[in-house]
């Protein structure tokens, strides 16, 4: 049984971050490295350079002025910080930044909605990020645990999405509703979770179309489908996951404030953060939407998404930096 309680050992998932996070580390470490090259001492040059380093490595500018104000604080307080310390203290602020946030560390594969049965899960998000991918990845570390799922097509305008959702419910070895294409995705999602109450599912996860987040009139439509869901079952949908594609940067920031300005979304997937030196957007979108990123992408695999822990993914981030004490 315990094959179902966790698929790797937290040693391999570690190892996995760590790998997966390799491009974002190699390119921030390197930018550290010139920033501070010659320097014995963090002074005001040193924390310009480091405020260049985060915004190219796509924390974002709000975030990066926090860190570097509570840099300010630190350096003021202590008097003296040699550069040799840089790092360690660098990791500190930020997993203490991040702390202060509704970022709660994610243990498991657990479904939302605590007591609800069958939890309700809503996934919204741009075409090309992932979206389909990470919905069948969670559903197969569902279906590992015991969990019942039906996978239910939202995505009823773009060719051939509700196929590719088929594909995975068949991969995973779910259950699969559809109404077929061009139909009314408000529909589909009542329907939805209407079959997931009849036949006893765990978990239904809705799909809905890839909607460009500069198109209004298909923003509201996640009003009437998330409506529509709730007149089913009552406090449903128990999450509304947005997913996010890592190797986009800052434009991922710029989805994650369309999106939720346009509905409450709950908790964040960021995807193919193995493919990008841009890892570090994630501390960025965690700081400034205090919105749980709830799931990484980090390989094809069908077994490569793993939750985010804060904690975790900053030691990752940072557990090369014995090479600039040397």
């Amino acid at each position: 049984m315990s094959f179902f309680k966790r698929l790797f050992s937290k040693e391999e998932e570690e190892k996995k971050l760590d790998e997966s996070l390799e491009k974002t580390k190699s390119g921030f470490f390197s930018k550290m490295s010139k920033a501070i090259a010659g320097k014995t001492k963090v002074d005001v040059e040193v924390l310009d350079e480091l405020e260049g380093v985060l915004i190219s490595s796509d924390v974002g500018l709000e975030t990066t002025v926090k860190i570097i104000e509570r840099l300010e604080e630190r350096v003021a307080k202590d008097k003296y910080i040699n550069t040799s310390e840089l790092n360690s203290i660098l990791r500190e602020e930020i997993v203490d930044l991040l702390s202060e946030n509704n970022t709660e560390d994610v243990e498991d594969f657990d479904p939302p909605g605590g007591e609800a049965h069958p939890s309700i899960i809503l996934v919204v998000g741009v075409n090309g990020v992932g979206k389909t991918t990470t919905i069948g990845k969670l559903a197969y570390q569902y279906k590992l645990r015991g969990k019942r799922v039906v996978l239910g097509a939202g995505d009823t305008f773009r060719a051939a999405a509700v196929d590719q959702l088929r594909i995975w419910a068949e991969r995973v070895g779910c259950e699969f509703f559809s109404k077929g294409m061009n139909t009314d995705p408000a529909a589909v999602a009542y329907e939805a979770v209407n079959y997931a109450v009849e036949y006893g599912c765990d978990v239904a996860i809705i799909d809905t179309a890839g909607r460009l987040h500069t198109k209004i009139n298909l923003m509201r439509e996640l009003t009437k489908i998330k409506n529509s869901i709730g007149k089913k079952m009552a406090g449903a949908p128990h999450e509304v996951l947005l997913v996010l594609d890592a190797t986009t940067g800052q434009n991922a920031i710029e989805q994650a404030t369309h999106f939720t300005n346009a509905t409450d979304v709950t908790a964040l997937a960021l995807t193919k953060v193995d493919g990008t030196a841009k890892g570090g957007v994630a501390i960025g979108i965690s700081d400034q939407f205090k919105v749980p990123i709830k799931y990484l992408g980090i390989g094809e695999s069908i077994e490569q998404l793993q939750v985010f822990n804060k904690r975790s993914f900053v030691d990752s981030l940072f557990k090369e930096s014995e090479q600039f004490s040397k």
